[in-house]
């Protein structure tokens, strides 16, 4: 039932025209990008309203996205897969190798996409569970406050109230305490907890496919054979609390339905972001390491085509699997893949490269917008700093300039000059007490002028 009101929800708040919107709150331009990976995303919730019998039929059209460095092709798939809460990984292909050579299988991006797939729908379980798991954990810490009387026998003496309804007596002491707790007067006062100890044995599997690290829970594998560890940690109330209500969650959500419903998400709206794949292409085969590389793409083609893939949650099937790549392609070019793996991505969109007029907008326009960071961060030692907009087109030119001199890094050269521009004011801040900051031009001009003069700009900024 829950995944059918998800989908509801998906149909009417994620459209295409909603997507794009979403986007720009934090990425400046690309429109085209933002058009295709709107219209993909929104071809997964079309999937689902289809009939069984043509569902299974309809792949997802993956995408390439060209461009230089620095221009929002990682951003972009990440707010994506934010946006229709799937789960999403982001892998870099150079880091993985063919068959036979040491290193990283493609296999094991599925199998990361899993587990932050299984994180996300026990995350959501958690939240569901939060207020039960809550009060078993304040009466679990209540027992260690206060612990409950021991039953009267036949005692013959002793204080006859007492031996009426002791009982009653530790209640009303101990919801007294719950009052206490809740709020906050018994913060101070250390308890003896019993934890799961959460230690686990790494065992390193080596195979022709490379060493993969694999983490084995040897409890899991071998049921009640071996006992789980525990252990005493003598802590805070507070600390005591999140504990105690981290496993009474645990012990309330379904496993099975976790894994169940991850590996349903991770099938039909899993998202993989492939960067630096042309560094895996070649324009002509030769010796060494071009054959290591033409291997990768061998080895993405089923994965990205469709297959099984073996985790320790189960069997995961990659065929509805959006894959999204992405690459600057500066030496080579989309056509030097393997015209197999060319044919697994359909749609190719090239994004262009920042202007002075998009540095501006990204200074200033994005919710999370580089001005609007430095002037939060400064507010924490009580000084307000202000950019005027002679400021911010300047920093926009030295950046643009700086790019076109040297290497093009995009929106990542605004960075480097910001860090240098208010260099010294973060570094005296803590000591020169509450004051405003004004930004200007001149401001600007006269913190870069030196690093501006040097010919090796390179060794100032990146």
């Amino acid at each position: 039932m829950k995944r059918e009101l998800d989908q509801q929800t998906l149909g009417r708040t994620l459209t295409p025209r909603t997507i794009v919107q979403e986007l720009d709150r934090f990425i400046i331009g690309q429109k085209e990008a933002k058009r295709s990976v709107a219209i993909a995303l929104r071809n997964r919730w079309r999937r689902q309203q289809v009939d069984d019998d043509l569902r299974d039929e309809i792949v997802p059209k993956n995408i390439i996205m060209m461009g230089p460095t620095g221009v929002g092709k990682t951003e972009i798939a990440r707010r994506l897969a934010r946006l229709a809460q799937a789960p999403f990984v982001k892998v870099e292909a150079s880091k993985f190798t063919e068959v036979g050579y040491v290193g990283r299988d493609v296999e094991a991006m599925i199998r990361d996409l899993t587990e932050i797939g299984i994180n996300l729908v026990k995350a959501e379980e958690r939240d569901v569970v939060q207020v039960r798991a809550r009060e078993l954990a304040e009466g679990r810490l209540l027992e260690l406050l206060l612990p409950a009387a021991p039953r009267a026998g036949n005692a013959s003496f002793g204080d006859r109230d007492d031996e009426q309804d002791p009982e009653g007596r530790t209640e009303a002491t101990r919801e007294k305490l719950r009052g206490m707790l809740r709020a906050g007067k018994l913060d101070d006062r250390e308890v003896e907890v019993e934890s799961q100890d959460r230690t686990m044995p790494v065992f390193e599997n080596f195979s022709q496919q490379g060493m993969e690290e694999m983490v084995v829970n040897i409890s899991d594998m071998f049921g009640n054979a071996f006992p789980r560890r525990t252990r005493k940690r003598r802590v805070k109330v507070p600390e005591a609390l999140e504990l105690l209500e981290e496993e009474e969650a645990n012990k309330l959500i379904d496993s099975d339905k976790v894994i169940r419903e991850a590996i349903w998400r991770v099938e039909n709206s899993g998202i993989v972001f492939i960067d630096e794949l042309d560094k895996v292409s070649s324009r002509e085969s030769g010796h060494g390491p071009e054959v290591s590389r033409e291997g990768v793409q061998r080895d993405l083609l089923p994965i990205i085509e469709g297959s099984t893939v073996t985790t320790k949650y189960g069997p995961v099937r990659t065929d509805h699997v959006l894959f999204i790549a992405a690459g600057a392609f500066h030496v080579t070019k989309p056509s030097d893949l393997i015209p197999e793996l060319q044919g697994r991505f359909p749609i190719r969109v090239e994004l262009s490269a920042l202007t002075r007029e998009d540095f501006v907008r990204i200074l200033t326009e994005p919710e999370n917008a580089l001005c609007r960071q430095y002037s939060a961060l400064m507010a924490t030692e009580a000084i307000t700093v202000e950019f005027r907009p002679d400021a911010v087109d300047e920093i926009a030119h030295i950046a643009a300039d700086v790019n076109q001199r040297m290497e093009n890094i995009g929106a990542r050269r605004l960075h480097t000059i910001m860090e240098k521009l208010l260099e010294e004011l973060s570094f005296e801040a803590p000591d020169i007490g509450p004051q405003t900051v004004v930004v200007t031009s001149g401001y600007v001009k006269e913190r870069l002028s030196e690093v501006l003069a040097q010919e090796d700009l390179s060794r100032y900024i990146l």
